[in-house]
């Protein structure tokens, strides 16, 4: 018992009483007497008894948890999302479980049936970067469990239980080109992840309007598609870099390959923004540390979380038999002028 957790029929045996005594003694039933109460609980005490809220919840027809599946709990955007659904999953009385996928479709399919095991009473969640199918989902909407997306999401997956919170990525990519090039840029060098999602899809179609808006030519030499982490972003900037014509301004679609393409720059004795106006997405914490501080679009990381679970519990009241699923929610952007960017 020592290398277990102590169970109530671990504490029935013990005390030679039946488990629905021990449970009723735990509960305070009056039909029970205070010395068999007694004798329970210090037993209980000595044992370290804890009882099982997951198991207790079933009985009662619910989990009382939500389930998150987020693709990593690095950075600074997931982690402040998640504390978000913690923070609002706690005010109205939710546990949650929180899974990673390491941007591993494989890894998220493996959560979804742990989450599904682990009878969640919905499931919030972030598609992995390699995610382009949702097979592995159609067990939750045919279970009737409310499905949130939030941030990257599944645009083809609908159901009466599904539904989503988006940023919107194309206003906000919009403002970062439209702000680039008011300050003098003509030449401005984009860096994507994979278009399969919807986030970089919004923030590439964006920047291509963009240009077109302002009558600036297209430029496939410009583009980069990549994993979007430092490293790649560094090894990028230095490919452009060798073009004949460089780059002034840069729109990664995300602050970490901003950053490494902002140290490239300064490696090579060009000035930001005077050189090069650098523009990240996202609004990490790292982004104000930076020198010089790096322009970003903040995403609002912790009302998206909010927002998730607010959904997701408007859901859950409205039943499997609702009309259908409330619409998505879409949080608005706001462009962060720093020093990256600002010439004039």
């Amino acid at each position: 018992m020592a290398n277990r957790r102590a169970s109530i029929t671990d504490l029935a045996k013990t005390l030679g009483l039946s488990p629905s005594t021990i449970s009723r003694a735990l509960s305070n039933h009056d039909d029970v007497s205070e010395a068999t109460k007694l004798r329970v609980r210090q037993l209980a005490d000595e044992l370290h008894y804890k009882p099982n809220q997951l198991a207790a919840g079933l009985r009662r027809g619910r989990s009382n948890t939500v389930g998150i599946l987020v693709p990593h709990i690095t950075g600074d955007f997931f982690p402040k999302v998640v504390h978000g659904i913690a923070t609002e999953a706690a005010k109205l009385g939710f546990n949650v479980m929180i899974c990673q996928s390491n941007e591993d479709v494989r890894q998220e399919q493996l959560n979804i049936d742990l989450l599904l095991n682990a009878q969640v009473e919905g499931i919030l969640v972030s598609v992995a970067n390699t995610t382009d199918n949702f097979r592995h989902f159609e067990d939750v909407r045919q279970q009737n469990i409310p499905l949130v997306f939030f941030d990257r999401v599944m645009e083809d997956f609908q159901g009466s239980n599904v539904s989503s919170v988006v940023f919107d990525d194309y206003q906000g990519a919009y403002q970062v080109v439209s702000h680039l090039i008011e300050q003098g840029c003509t030449r401005i060098a984009h860096f994507s992840g994979p278009l399969h999602l919807n986030i970089n899809k919004y923030r590439h179609q964006a920047y291509l309007d963009a240009l077109t808006a302002h009558g600036l030519p297209i430029d496939d030499d410009l583009m980069a598609f990549f994993e979007l982490n430092q490293k790649n972003g560094a090894h990028a900037m230095r490919q452009l870099l060798k073009l004949r014509q460089r780059p002034d301004g840069v729109f990664s679609s995300n602050d970490l390959s901003a950053v490494g393409a902002l140290q490239v720059v300064k490696a090579h004795r060009l000035r930001v923004p005077q050189d090069v106006a650098i523009v990240g997405f996202s609004n990490e914490m790292f982004t104000s540390l930076t020198e010089p501080m790096l322009s970003t679009v903040d995403q609002r990381s912790e009302q998206m979380g909010k927002a998730a679970v607010q959904l997701l519990q408007k859901m859950l009241k409205s039943g499997p038999k609702s009309q259908g699923p409330p619409k998505p929610i879409v949080l608005k952007p706001k462009l962060l002028i720093r020093e990256s960017s600002q010439r004039r």
